[in-house]
């Protein structure tokens, strides 16, 4: 069992070049096309093959992994080692730039890539890079669970502030197969309370804005102390019905047709760096039923870095979803969203 700790625990780029390339080479594709459709004696291009998939890599990558491999970051899909998770870790010895050859470095790289939207895969990069002085994705971590291709799999990928897992909807009713962290440290490890060059900080401005429509009466019951402690699984286990009543803050219900509005689009900031299938997964989650009804919003009064009132640690939690933002000293936010 991990023990909680209150003060960030973790005080105890890669090379996108191919991937300009193939966009590239897909406009080129593109105004080839509209060149024969306006008159043009160049004929029409085929269409470009589908993009892969995170999860297609990973059977690629599995089905060239050596038995020494293997026995270093493959195991069982029961394993308990795929229900951890951490803001600051290496799910196992096999580190990327050092495990594996070239081309399988390639996929890993790819698999990582293909998990986000391109809108944000950059500033993610930006974030692993900095946050691990540089090669942040050859210096994170891998491991496999489950055989890819033959039935329930999940690849996950960790190091200094992030956690990301593929896993194709094996974990069924459960958005990204599991927990995931993201975080970032920009500049120092103590930010500013503006946090300079953060790239997840535009998510708490735009939980701000929700608080700013808030009337006397609905601020009083947002603000709350001080946030849940941190310490791996314990930080985003979820309540469930029964627990209803310990989670802390606004109630979703109490929130007139715009602010719960807002409150969705704050949802959707924190997807936004994710690929598709994965936010279009998460949000349906998050709307079947009355999950977002159950939902609660909390700002903490107590760790506001400059005093400005501009609330560094946030959170929206529901019975079967958690969405924790602490920015102080840095930032670390936490995501875990399950069905109903």
């Amino acid at each position: 069992m991990h023990q909680p700790h209150q003060d960030c625990p973790d005080c105890s780029r890669d090379d996108v070049s191919r991937r300009a390339f193939v966009k590239h080479t897909a406009a080129g594709l593109a105004a080839s096309s509209l060149l024969g459709a306006t008159g043009s004696a160049i004929a029409a291009k085929p269409a470009a093959a589908a993009k892969p998939t995170s999860e297609t890599l990973v059977t690629q990558l599995y089905k060239t992994l050596t038995p020494a491999q293997k026995k270093v970051m493959a195991f069982k899909y029961d394993h308990s080692l795929r229900h951890e998770i951490e803001n600051n870790w290496f799910i196992t010895k096999a580190r990327v730039g050092q495990s594996f050859n070239k081309d399988q470095q390639a996929l890993i790289h790819d698999i990582f890539i293909n998990l986000h939207s391109e809108e944000y895969i950059d500033k993610v990069i930006k974030q692993v890079d900095e946050d691990a002085r540089g090669n942040g994705i050859k210096k994170s971590s891998i491991a496999i669970f489950g055989e890819p291709g033959t039935g329930k799999f999940e690849f996950v990928m960790t190091g200094r502030h992030f956690t990301r897992r593929c896993d194709g909807d094996s974990q069924e009713g459960t958005a990204f197969g599991g927990p995931i962290f993201y975080g970032h440290a920009a500049g120092s490890f103590n930010e500013k309370p503006h946090h300079p060059g953060n790239v997840y900080w535009y998510q708490a401005k735009r939980a701000n804005e929700v608080f700013q429509m808030l009337d006397g009466k609905q601020r009083k019951a947002a603000l709350c102390g001080s946030g849940r402690a941190e310490g791996g699984r314990f930080t985003v286990e979820l309540k469930g019905d029964e627990k209803a009543k310990e989670i802390e803050g606004l109630p979703m219900t109490e929130l007139s047709k715009d602010q719960r509005a807002h409150v969705m689009k704050v949802i959707n900031d924190v997807l936004l760096p994710y690929r598709e299938a994965d936010r279009k997964e998460t949000l349906k989650y998050i709307a079947a039923g009355d999950n977002f009804d159950k939902t609660r919003i909390a700002f903490y009064q107590k760790q506001d870095i400059g005093n400005d009132k501009v609330w560094d640690v946030w959170q929206i939690e529901g019975p079967h979803m958690i969405s924790y933002f602490r920015g102080k000293p840095h930032v670390h936010a936490w995501l875990h969203v399950k069905q109903g």
